[in-house]
């Protein structure tokens, strides 16, 4: 089921919606392109063992069939995180890296599921420039 292609030099594989309808699940043509995001997710962790095929029926169905309390699973491919919320993240992996290691036991083991990208954004204001005590003016002023 899944397909490969090359788009602006990069190699990509999917999960085709449109071969749902021959699996004997409607076409998902019609649903919003959030749910189908969701819905390829959804196959794609049904190829790789972690959840059932019956997942996919509820969400391919939405919202006719799906009932208020269905929980389905969701795994991204790709995390991006602020520094807000990812510094307190790196530092609860140092911190659980750090716990295995007194253990005993392989540090490496304690890893994202998936990747991470951090973003740190960090202006640094210059007000003075072009004098000798330019970095200490500045500073002063951060304070």
């Amino acid at each position: 089921m899944i397909q490969r292609a090359r788009l602006g030099g990069t190699d990509l594989e999917f999960y085709p919606l449109r071969d749902l309808a021959r699996a004997g699940i409607e076409d998902p043509s019609g649903l919003p392109m959030t749910v189908k995001v969701l819905l390829e997710g959804l196959v794609r962790l049904v190829e790789a063992g972690v959840t059932e095929e019956s997942n996919v029926g509820v969400l391919a169905h939405w919202p006719a069939v799906a009932p208020a309390t269905a929980e389905l699973p969701f795994l991204p491919a790709r995390v991006l995180m602020q520094d807000f919320t990812g510094v307190p993240a790196v530092v609860d992996l140092a911190a659980m890296r750090s716990a295995m290691q007194r253990a005993g036991k392989d540090a490496g083991r304690v890893d994202p599921l998936v990747p991470v990208d951090l973003i740190i954004d960090h202006s640094v204001q210059v007000d003075s420039f072009g004098f000798r005590d330019s970095y200490t003016r500045n500073i002063q002023k951060e304070i």
